[in-house]
């Protein structure tokens, strides 16, 4: 109690000047920080952003885009919840492209070059929307005030509100984290290295040291952003060019089509060379940033990175990508550099590359619902749990947004499990194996991707956010005709019923096995689509554009769907499993003393999770779970379970 007592005054506890009371405070005004805030606002909790400065609200810190393979179904999933960034993205794009769009839909990579300052203006607008509930206000956050006497034994306190570096506290009962690359922040430019967020913006510092007095474990982890070019002075016919799709594919739901679709800029594509390597490997020893003693990312790294780990390689792709229609400026490398490079021979450089090097806490320290075990009423989200990118960062922070404006108004809390969302993934990676290097969402990590497609994140998560108050009403509405669209539409697909020659004198070539089949089955077959399907049922003529596209998906995959069910039924059975977060491991027998180390350090909740958990042995997995079934009757008694919303069948599922 003394040393818990002393940690204490880390933290305010005492307050000169109160102010205005609200129930959740989101620090920190980019991608995450817009989603947490405008989430908690439309569970109708009273909600107040901080930032540094509200100029910088929804800025494009990195490369001028948003979406790709894998983000582009966290952009859709955000959507889904009625999150902000694919709304704001539609708005501000300026060329919109599908990747991977030859390969099967599971991998298709909605992606789109972004205006940097149309989106900025449009994410503000987008949260001027809230306004009932949600306040901007310009103020830098230094420390949180903690509540350690009225605190359950296991957490070290309670979220009371925060302290301004004026010294001015703000009441709260729920604060999330959103500081990005801020939190101690320290940029490099070659041999320089400075305290920064983010070029000209001051780091925050006061934070972390907050969060190591309560005992969090932080790391450093490091980012890069790439230089700008003057436009003008590149040579684009030596280039070669990429277009956008001819008819744009807009992120959101709500969307038909985009403003810009007649007006979309191109990018350009050209190549490194020998030359070039030998001047980078000339002058890095004049890096700071590629000592690599902190961790970059690893599926975006820096050309120095990439020239020291594929040293074999005698060339690397180069994008040149547009700021915005207003903006003479392009991305990408450091001038005599960068006119070793085909197209840039004569190129001048706006602003050079630098990277970033910051503070994150281990994620294992979180709740699925990214609230941290530690202090109730904290939650974190984008890059203080370990990742990288913008859409990473949305998508948690519409999720810790959803939780914390949940957890003030006293509801049940939400969560997505890695069986139905993207988003659940990256989360479930997170809490459980952690963030040894910046995590990035790929659908490789997800085990259920034929069924976590781009086109069907409403079907698979809108009805969910909406039972649990974080959807607005005409979302909701817009959402039920178009599910009653669907639902009738596949019935009538599936009631068309005909033989094989009744369907070759129709033109559908089929099996001659004298098998009936539906049009619904018909889709499985690559050159089948409900367009095709009209001249027989014409009620699909009526029928919208965009439903169609979603079933012809869904017929597609639906033979590999029925059997990825048996893989569902495991991992639901898995995630009934339920065990006590605070169990005492000591107590377990036959476990590993490495597995029972990582057993305290994740805490996992769920049968599932220890599952997944990186070390664990089968052995240890028969010992836990053995223990698990003989203690869930009397943990359940005891009230540890009190927090777990299941139906019956789960826990006499748990108790068998």
């Amino acid at each position: 109690m003394a040393r818990k007592a002393a940690e204490a005054r880390h933290f305010s506890s005492v307050a000169e000047h109160i102010s205005e009371p609200y129930q959740v405070c989101v620090i920190g005004g980019g991608h995450a920080g817009c989603e947490a805030a405008a989430a908690a606002a439309r569970t109708g909790a009273k909600t107040l952003l901080l930032t540094k400065s509200l100029d910088n609200v929804g800025e494009l810190s990195c490369n001028p885009s948003i979406g790709g393979v894998g983000k582009g179904t966290l952009v859709r999933e955000i959507d889904a919840l009625d999150g902000l960034m694919a709304k704001v993205a539609d708005q501000a794009g300026i060329m919109f492209r599908v990747l991977n769009a030859t390969k099967g839909p599971a991998v298709w990579g909605p992606r789109a070059q972004i205006d940097r300052v149309l989106y900025k203006r449009y994410m503000k607008r987008e949260l001027r929307n809230y306004q009932e509930n949600l306040r901007l206000r310009a103020a830098e956050v230094f420390d949180l005030v903690v509540d350690h006497e009225r605190t359950p034994e296991s957490t070290w306190g309670t979220i009371k509100g925060v302290r301004l570096d004026t010294g001015e506290v703000i009441p709260c009962s729920q604060v999330v984290i959103c500081t990005g690359t801020f939190l101690s922040g320290e940029i490099h430019i070659g041999s320089r290295s400075f305290p920064a967020g983010r070029i000209n913006e001051d780091a925050t510092v006061g934070l972390s040291a907050s969060l190591k007095a309560a005992g969090f474990k932080l790391g450093r982890l490091q980012t890069g952003t790439p230089a700008r070019l003057d436009k003008s002075t590149i040579d684009f016919s030596k280039m070669e060019r990429q277009d956008g799709d001819e008819v744009p594919s807009p992120f959101s739901f709500l969307n038909t089509t985009v403003p810009n679709a007649s007006n979309q800029v191109s990018c350009y594509m050209t190549y490194t060379n020998p030359t070039t390597h030998q001047v980078v490997k000339d002058n890095m020893h004049n890096s700071i940033h590629i000592q690599e003693t902190k961790k970059g990312p690893r599926y975006c790294p820096s050309l120095e990175a990439k020239i020291t780990r594929f040293s074999d390689k005698q060339r690397h792709l180069v994008w040149l990508e547009p700021e915005g229609y207003d903006s003479n400026s392009l991305e990408e490398v450091q001038e005599p550099m960068m006119r070793t490079i085909v197209g840039l021979e004569n190129v001048k450089m706006v602003r050079p590359a630098y990277g970033v090097e910051y503070d994150y806490v281990d994620p294992r320290e979180l709740k699925s619902t990214l609230e941290t075990k530690r202090i109730d009423g904290l939650f974190l989200a984008g890059q203080i749990n370990g990742t990288t990118g913008y859409e990473e960062a949305a998508s948690q922070g519409i999720v810790a947004g959803i939780n914390a404006g949940l957890s003030a108004l006293g509801r049940p809390s939400f969560t997505l499990t890695r069986a139905e969302s993207c988003i659940g993934v990256l989360i479930d990676d997170l809490i459980i194996k952690g963030a040894e290097e910046p995590y990035r969402m790929l659908t490789s990590r997800s085990e259920y991707r034929l069924s976590l497609r781009p086109e069907n994140a409403d079907i698979r998560l809108t009805a969910k956010a909406h039972e649990a108050g974080a959807v607005t009403e005409s979302r909701w509405s817009e959402f039920r005709a178009m599910r009653a669209t669907y639902n009738a539409t596949i019935a009538m697909l599936r009631n068309y019923v005909a033989t094989p020659n009744q369907w070759k004198r129709l033109g559908f070539e089929t099996n001659m096995d004298g098998l009936r089949r539906s049009a619904f089955d018909l889709l499985r077959l690559k050159y089948v689509k409900t367009k095709d399907l009209k001249s027989c049922i014409p009620l699909l003529k009526d029928v919208d554009l965009r439903i169609l596209q979603k079933i012809d998906v869904e017929g597609w995959y639906h033979p590999h769907l029925v059997r990825q069910e048996a893989d569902l039924k495991i991992f639901h059975e898995d995630e009934s499993l339920l065990l006590d977060p605070n169990l005492d491991y000591t107590t377990v027998y036959g476990l590993s003393e490495a597995v029972r180390e990582r057993l305290f350090v994740v805490r996992p909740t769920t049968i599932g999770a220890a599952k997944r958990m990186e070390g664990m042995t089968p052995t240890s997995m028969v010992n836990l779970l053995r223990h698990a079934k003989r203690t869930f009757n009397q943990d359940r008694a005891e009230g540890r379970f009190d927090h777990v919303e299941f139906p019956t069948e789960s826990a006499a599922a748990v108790a068998a």
